[in-house]
């Protein structure tokens, strides 16, 4: 079983410092920072991409339901496992609305606390089994046209002439061999026209054509960048859950 990354989202510091204590009896987790709110979850999540969260139903400012919704939507290829904590069990319902794997009562019991553990690393070990499927696509498939609208314009691109694709001040810029070209679709639209050719998100941000990839390079909390072989060296990100997908792809 691999090291599992956890996250806390509790506003009350003893309550926060108790579950931190639970887990670090885990030999197989690894804390990362805990928030104390919504927004600092979220904002920490982009940073650390946990594998699950410990949240607080009841938080200042956003609340756990609506920061969990958040997490999933910014999650690109699995969200975190999510188990809810609170003090009233009226409030465990909340867990299933976001398939949330399980939920803890306030004060915590070491007991309920194991059983929970024990659903987390059997889901954790579920989710490895579908990530070890080889992901499916050609990196030598023939390319075709695509057309883009950039506002003013409809560009007509070679994918084998696109580098790597990124939002920008609410436009995507698409960057290739010779100019960078502005566009009113989501990087997910142009994921979408792109499917089956030799595009990989590294990133929830970044859609990358493997074909110009030079090398990968370690970074931290189990990151990776990728360089392109462009006339730059562009380096670009790649998050942990991208990384061993991306390994993989290249060693088949």
């Amino acid at each position: 079983m691999k090291n599992i990354h956890a996250m806390i989202a509790e506003d009350e510091q003893f309550t926060r410092e108790e579950l931190i204590d639970l887990l670090k009896k885990e030999q197989d987790v690894i804390t990362h920072p805990s928030a104390e709110n919504g927004q600092q979850l979220i904002d920490l999540y982009v940073e650390h991409e946990p594998d699950v969260i410990f949240l607080d139903v009841q938080m200042p400012g956003i609340a756990g339901v609506e920061a969990a919704k958040r997490i999933k939507e910014l999650s690109y290829i699995q969200p975190p496992l999510f188990v809810f904590t609170t003090a009233y069990d009226e409030y465990a319902i909340d867990a299933f609305e976001i398939d949330a794997v399980d939920y803890l009562l306030k004060p915590y019991d070491d007991t309920r606390f194991q059983k929970t553990m024990k659903r987390i690393r059997k889901q954790i070990a579920q989710m490895d089994m579908k990530e070890n499927k080889p992901f499916q696509f050609d990196v030598q498939s023939p390319a075709s046209k695509l057309l883009v609208d950039d506002g003013e314009r409809m560009v007509v691109l070679s994918p084998d002439s696109i580098y790597y694709a990124v939002p920008f001040k609410r436009m995507l810029e698409i960057h290739t061999k010779d100019e960078v070209i502005e566009s009113r679709m989501t990087l997910q639209e142009l994921e979408e026209k792109l499917h089956g050719l030799s595009f990989f998100r590294t990133h929830r941000s970044y859609l990358v054509n493997l074909n110009f990839v030079r090398e990968i390079t370690p970074w931290f909390n189990g990151s990776s960048n990728v360089t392109l072989n462009d006339k730059h060296g562009t380096s670009l990100p790649v998050s942990r859950s991208a990384r061993k997908i991306l390994l993989d792809v290249f060693k088949h």
